[in-house]
């Protein structure tokens, strides 16, 4: 029994983990859109400043325990990720200015149908089908509030398109992060690279887009960058990324999928944007999908090891991340 819980305790907080990103990450989308300004000057800001603090954070603990700061192996794992994360950001920003919250989030929950059957190939996952078939819930509550949107919404083509780009690219960095969790790259030293280098491929999509917009910066877009520094480039990224040790791809791309009713809730609350009668029956069917998915999941025995998380690893692997 002891054996049973100790092997459990991992994917619970993992799970909460995802959760928490889930929430952070809603609430960003309200934050990128409140300055009124191009989202790519704010994504390459964020980047800069969470840069800042992951470093400030690395080189103070290893003054206070000692620990290493980034190896040459943990540079070479964590780039290819950290080069998608940075058009993933980009993009997304860019694209959530220029068309609806809701209409971004939607598209944005479209990425399980490809990281599910890509972390089958990549990691030999076996998907706890018993907890993802309530997934099915979730899914059709995304098609009740994507064809339900109010008729003078503010969702462009351009904009989906840029944010469906960003898909593509999250998708990237995700397949691409777990393989670096998986040879042993901690959260620490991953979260400072990716966010450092990140800015490599944020900055031609910002001077690109936003011209003489990039400088100087309005106090309100300073404070957005502010907020989102530390809600998804440091707790929402820093969880999300630490909860890959433990929970399948799959089961964190449907807890994912939640965010959408959240984001545009949070849209509705801060900027205003009309939420239809018709699409609220969606958003409730969205985050019953979840808690079902969420409730299984914990109940059912946890995925056996695969080629990304031998037994013999899983340890070792929870004591360098506690």
């Amino acid at each position: 029994m002891n054996d049973a819980n100790a092997t459990r305790r991992p994917l619970v907080v993992g799970m909460l983990a995802v959760v928490a990103s889930v929430v952070c990450f809603a609430l960003s989308f309200s934050i990128i859109k409140w300055p009124g300004i191009p989202g790519s000057v704010i994504a390459w800001w964020r980047l800069v400043a969470s840069s800042v603090l992951w470093w400030t954070l690395l080189v103070g603990r290893r003054m206070r325990t000692g620990a290493a700061l980034p190896s040459k192996p943990t540079w070479v794992l964590s780039v290819p990720p950290a080069l998608c994360f940075g058009v993933n950001v980009a993009l997304l920003f860019l694209g959530i200015t220029k068309t609806s919250v809701a209409h971004g989030e939607f598209i944005n929950a479209m990425a399980p149908l490809v990281l599910i059957p890509a972390g089958m190939v990549m990691f030999g996952e076996h998907p706890n089908w018993k907890a993802l078939r309530w997934g099915i819930v979730s899914l059709v509550g995304l098609v009740i509030v994507l064809t339900n949107g109010p008729a003078r919404g503010v969702a462009t083509l351009k904009g989906d398109v840029l944010v469906a780009g960003s898909v593509l690219a999250f998708c990237a960095y995700q397949l691409l992060a777990r393989r670096a969790r998986a040879n042993g790259v901690g959260p620490w030293d991953f979260m400072t690279v990716i966010m450092t280098v990140a800015v490599v491929t944020a900055t031609p999509v910002a001077l690109f887009t936003a011209g003489d917009e990039m400088w100087p910066l309005s106090a309100k877009a300073w404070a957005a960058v502010a907020m989102l520094s530390v809600l998804t480039g440091m707790a929402g990224h820093g969880m999300l990324y630490y909860a890959q040790h433990s929970v399948p791809i799959s089961t964190i791309s449907i807890i994912q999928s939640g965010q959408p009713s959240l984001s545009a809730l949070w849209a509705w609350l801060l900027l205003g944007e009309a939420i239809a009668v018709a699409q609220v029956p969606g958003m409730i069917l969205v985050t019953l999908g979840l808690v079902l998915v969420f409730w299984f999941s914990l109940r059912s025995t946890p995925v056996a090891p695969t080629a990304a998380y031998p037994a013999q690893d899983l340890p070792a692997a929870r004591r360098s991340v506690s």
